[in-house]
């Protein structure tokens, strides 16, 4: 029996023409750039295990800078993790047999049961290309044969503008990242945050509902350059009472500041490879980024961080007590976690294939249609199988 080409039966895929390969993708995109880590969960000389895609790889930060290699040696296939070797700053030896390879390239460079074998100079372990900014760290999740883009392509805009001031923490959820996506740019769950403390704390008025203008829904795909869906909240209709047989049930917030600040959340925006940006969320002049990144077929690490424009250092420390004092429990941990909530009762349908061909969306659910469709068309690679 032939292996298969994807994780998805593809007599399923061929039913959803517009954005197969975004129902293929179940462990993610390939040849795309992912926040993996955190800068500051990876010291100097410190070895951390993270798993992208499905693929289990090690991380370790050699003056200053990390590296990445994939876990598993390539004499017997074993995890270096298993029982970590490391007998000089730049290499890493696997426990089993002494093959020991390179950091920086992964270059198999000895043999400590073998010294004299031909393999060494001319055998690699997978490298990973590594980039920082903002605080986190991508992993290229490439193939060999691809050079890596500029990370400007895969964050969304103004995620890497000089005066962004950016904070954040991040999540291990048990769903599929494209769950997470989804939850995420979903217009109509607003409905789930109407009790979280967010809404008082910030005055924020909060709808019971809006749906979004399918007219109105911007499509990013200029090359060279991000691409995303931009849904702006000036061209929703908001639904402010929920009733049931013609009761009211149910009241949105509205609140109006003494400060004139606006209470409103402006624009949310859904980019590759599965990042999404809230304007003016969770207050005002504030930018929240969450990425739902590809871990296994049912998790994925939830990224989130908070950005606000600062002129000088005072007031980026300033944003960073903020958010630590604020932010992370009021939001964060009051308002995102219902999201996880959701995110795991969700993935309980979804974990069948099958059951994207049996959802039922209507017409709130118009941005989430093109999101996939844009995947469809603008990936450059659905991690399969054979990768692993």
């Amino acid at each position: 029996m032939e292996a298969p080409i994807t994780f998805v039966d593809d007599r399923l895929l061929r039913k959803v023409p517009s954005w197969r390969t975004y129902l293929a993708a179940k462990l993610g995109f390939r040849n795309h750039w992912y926040p993996i880590k955190l800068s500051r969960e990876i010291g100097e000389s410190q070895i951390v295990k993270a798993t992208l895609c499905g693929e289990n790889i090690l991380l370790k930060r050699i003056d200053g800078k990390v590296y990445a290699l994939r876990d598993r040696c390539i004499h017997r296939g074993v995890p270096f993790s298993e029982k970590l070797e490391c007998y000089t700053k730049g290499t890493i030896t696997c426990w089993y047999h002494g093959f020991t390879y390179k950091w920086e390239t992964g270059e198999l460079c000895d043999i400590l049961a073998s010294p004299d074998s031909k393999a060494i100079g001319r055998q690699s372990v997978k490298s990973y290309p590594v980039q920082e900014a903002k605080g986190a760290v991508f992993v290229f999740m490439g193939d060999d044969d691809v050079k890596p883009h500029p990370l400007c392509e895969d964050v969304p805009p103004m995620f890497l503008d000089e005066d962004l001031a950016l904070e954040g923490d991040s999540y291990m959820v048990q769903s599929n990242w494209r769950v997470g996506c989804e939850n995420g740019f979903d217009g109509l769950h607003v409905y789930i945050h109407r009790t979280s403390p967010l809404v008082n704390d910030t005055q924020r008025s909060l709808p019971v509902g809006h749906t979004a203008n399918s007219g109105q829904i911007v499509l990013h795909e200029v090359d060279g350059q991000p691409k995303g869906v931009y849904d702006e909240f000036a061209h929703h209709v908001s639904l402010w009472e929920g009733q049931v047989e013609g009761d009211v049930v149910v009241r949105g917030v509205r609140n109006t500041r003494t400060d004139g600040v606006p209470t409103r959340t402006t624009a949310a925006s859904l980019w590759l490879p599965g990042v999404l940006r809230v304007d003016d969320f969770p207050d005002a002049g504030r930018h929240q980024f969450e990425w739902y990144v590809p871990v296994s077929e049912d998790e994925h690490y939830y990224l989130i961080m908070i950005g606000k424009r600062v002129t000088n250092p005072q007031e980026a420390l300033d944003h960073e007590q903020e958010f630590w004092n604020r932010w992370k429990p009021v939001s964060l941990d009051g308002f995102n976690n219902q999201d996880i909530e959701a995110r795991l009762a969700l993935q309980k349908f979804y974990s069948s294939d099958k059951a994207w061909l049996q959802e039922m969306l209507i017409e709130g659910d118009h941005p989430i249609i093109k999101w996939r469709e844009l995947c469809h068309r603008h990936n450059r690679g659905v991690q399969r199988p054979d990768h692993l």
